[in-house]
Parts: structure tokens; sequence; C-alpha cells
């Protein structure tokens, strides 16, 4: 079970205990579901009890007991324990993690992206400025990531070496929806278009040209601050050590990569396959979708750069585990690793491609 799937079985839950009369309330949009935090357990953690309370009625603690009991009913779910306040810590059976990591590595570095389109018409607008131009431009591959057709509008005229320097698409007006090079599906038969409203796009303008830092490290330079910080050029974007985060997203990715050459080498493949302790990681992995469409939906791309990082430093920890060790023969564990680990690469790389970032095998 996915945190989506989680997140739809919650919600099912609460529909179920709406329709059996033990709570009145309106079932919300969506049940947030995170790794537990301090004083948690399990696998994953929900406040959806806290949530439903004052509309219910009722306590929290006792919302809490009414769901927990529906939740208890789903096979995939093996515990259910509340702590604290209200909040709701689900252990899911092993076999979780394995789905997830099977469907990241069938999708690839489409894994959260729509598979059909959203029918939305987008017109983003931005003034010629070098931020505003790359947020828009990275804003522009988020919502085609969601299956929205984008038009980017610049007011005024962008300097050329942008679009060379900093791949940046400066043909003013352009539907953009075809140009998704991870393939996302852009076929419009049968779907409504709806025109989206969007405001203007004016981060804080950069202090100087982003130029010289090169393609990659000026990108991330624009975009992993919000819009409303100032960006540091030249800052540390070059820096090939673990204060620079672009460094450690890529290095980190890189490390996965060499691990499958490494296992090709000893023999073995990635099989998906149940890995314990690595409970964080397989939630920021589920997570993944979700930040997708956030990052899209309130153009943050910015939102997208610091979950790359969360990434990367759960999957750090596991890197040093997957290949065996001296005599040690190849096991299931192992491979169970591999693909855990070329998972995370596999979000790592979809990621950045979105940010308009390189992420090199060899680094």
């Amino acid at each position: 079970m996915t945190p989506v799937e989680l997140s739809r079985t919650v919600l099912h839950a609460v529909r179920r205990a709406v329709d059996e009369g033990e709570l009145s309330v309106t079932v919300p949009e969506r049940a947030v579901v995170t790794p537990p935090g301090p004083g948690g357990c399990g696998d994953y953690a929900t406040n959806i009890a806290l949530q439903l309370a004052r509309a219910a009625e009722q306590p929290p603690r006792r919302v809490a007991e009414i769901l927990r009991g529906r939740l208890l009913d789903d096979h995939r779910i093996t515990d259910v324990v509340v702590t604290g306040a209200g909040f709701l810590n689900l252990s899911l059976e092993s076999a979780a993690s394995a789905a997830l990591v099977d469907e990241i590595l069938r999708r690839g570095r489409r894994y959260g992206h729509a598979t059909r389109p959203s029918g939305n018409s987008v017109e983003l607008r931005c003034p010629a400025e070098v931020r505003a131009v790359v947020v828009a431009d990275a804003v522009a591959r988020l919502l085609r990531s969601q299956g929205d057709s984008v038009r980017v509008r610049h007011d005024g005229r962008p300097a050329p070496e942008w679009e060379s320097a900093l791949g940046v698409d400066l043909r003013d007006g352009v539907d953009l929806s075809e140009v998704d090079s991870e393939g996302t599906d852009t076929d419009s038969a049968d779907v409504t278009i709806r025109p989206v409203p969007v405001p203007l796009l004016v981060p804080v303008p950069a202090p100087t040209a982003p130029l010289p830092l090169g393609r990659d490290a000026a990108r991330w330079a624009l975009l992993h601050p919000a819009a409303h910080d100032r960006p540091r050029i030249p800052g540390d974007h070059l820096i090939q050590r673990e204060t620079n985060p672009l460094f450690r997203v890529r290095y980190t990715h890189a490390r996965t990569r060499a691990l499958l050459r490494n296992g090709a080498d000893l023999g073995f493949d990635p099989e998906p396959g149940p890995v314990s302790g690595t409970e964080e990681l397989v939630a920021l992995l589920g997570d993944h979708p979700r930040i997708l469409t956030a990052a899209a939906t309130h153009h943050t791309p910015d939102r997208l750069a610091r979950h790359l990082v969360t990434v990367a430093d759960a999957t750090s920890p596991l890197l040093p585990a997957v290949l065996p060790l001296g005599e040690e023969k190849p096991s299931a564990a192992h491979r169970a690793r591999l693909a855990l680990a070329e998972a995370a690469g596999t979000v790592l790389a979809g990621g950045l491609s979105l940010l308009g970032i390189d992420a090199p095998d060899h680094l």
C-alpha cells in the first residue's frame, strides 16, 4: 500500500463511519499521511481524527477509536495505535514497500506524472527577468507532468542566451503541452478544455546574473529558494561537498546508479521486497506524487527541490548496506535493498528533470 492508497483507505474509513451513523461530518477531500512524529509509532501517522473532531462534536481520541476499528478491517494494515491527542499510527504489512518500489521502477521517471490529460489550459505570464523566466519554465514542466496544457508569455524580451545557457523555452505564447520529454500522454481526445487563470509569476529577482554557474547550478540557485526569498549567487552551488544540497541530491543519485552497476558485476539484479529500517525513505518516495501535484498547483518548484534534498538525505543511510560484504553471498535482502536504492535514484532523477537539471550517472 502506497501513501496515496493509504490516504484513500483512511477516507474510506471516514466514509463508512459517516454512512453507519457514528460520525456526522463532511468527508474531506484528502487525508494527509506522513511518517510518525515524536511519540508516534508504526509506518505512517495521520491527524484526520483531530481534523474531524470539532465538526463531529466528539473528542479527537473518540473519533480516532471509531476510525481505528474500520482501518483494521483492511488486511494490508497490521496495527493501528492511537497516540497523543488523537493521532492514528498505522503499521502496514511488509509487502507495502515492495509494491511501491515496483510501481516506481515500472513507471520510471514518470512516477507521479498524470497518465492522461487533465483538461486544464494554463497560460503563465512573467516579467523578462532571469529568475522569473526560469521559475516559469520549471512551473510549466510541473504543470505538464500533471497533464495540463501550458503556454508561457513573457512581459518583455528575455535575453536570448538564457535559452542556451539555462535551458528555458523562449518561444513566447507557444503551447507547450506536447513538449514534455518525459512522455506524459497528452492525447486530448474526449477531454473538456478548461482555462485556468494564473496570477503573474513575480519571484524576488536574482541579485546578479547566474549564468557563470552553468545551467544546472544556476537553475538550482534560482529554483531552490522560495519565491519570496532572494537567491544566493554565486553561493556554494558549485562546491562538491555535503553542505551543498544540489551536490547531495546528484551525488546520491549517482551512487544508486553505481550500486546497480556493481550489483550487475556481482551477478544479481534488483528485486522489490521488504526492507527493514527504511520507513522514512519509503514514506518520502510514496509522497512524491503528492509533492509534484502540490508544486504544480501552487507554482512552487522550490517545494520539489526541498523534497529531493530530503529524499537524498533519507537514502544515504541505506546505500552502504546494499551490496554484500566480504564473502557474503547476494541474498533476497540485498536484491530488495538494491531495488529500493534504484527507486530512490529514479525519483531523484525524475524530480531533477522537472526542474530542468541533469542527473548524471557518474559524478
